[in-house]
């Protein structure tokens, strides 16, 4: 089960918002080791599509280094989908190299209805869970 502060949920689905037509991505580091997503990491999708994500390198790069230094793990994973359902897709599936991240994906197909799942993924298997969101607001 993936347990998120409200915060964190709401800056998730803002990037999402506001990177539309375009997937959003980033992610949610937290203490390595642990299970508890802490520091919003919104990323530039350098494929600028609305069909595809793929981090920008030096901002991939960066953020590598720092979470290093900061002793972090990336707790969760996300992006959007624009056109169609908040799940993963073939590529999402093929390009999932975290097992024991939680992937949310933010659909925003639809302005009037918040699509937000999380589902964990591991040598190809996609397992979706239950997503708890807890009052409070996100580390910086």
């Amino acid at each position: 089960m993936l347990t998120i502060t409200e915060e964190l949920r709401a800056k998730i689905v803002a990037h999402a918002r506001a990177d539309h037509p375009d997937e959003a991505c980033g992610m949610i580091a937290g203490p390595a080791g642990s299970d508890r997503p802490e520091r919003f990491i919104p990323m530039t999708n350098a494929a600028r599509s609305p069909t595809f994500y793929e981090y920008d390198s030096m901002e991939q790069f960066q953020l590598d280094r720092e979470m290093r230094e900061r002793d972090e793990d990336p707790v969760v994973i996300y992006h959007s989908h624009t056109a169609t359902e908040a799940y993963p897709s073939r590529t999402d599936i093929t390009l999932a190299a975290e097992p024991g991240a939680h992937y949310v994906l933010v659909s925003t197909r639809d302005p009037e209805k918040e699509e937000f799942r999380s589902f964990r993924i591991a040598d190809g298997e996609v397992a979706e869970e239950e997503v708890r969101v807890i009052p409070g607001g996100a580390a910086e």
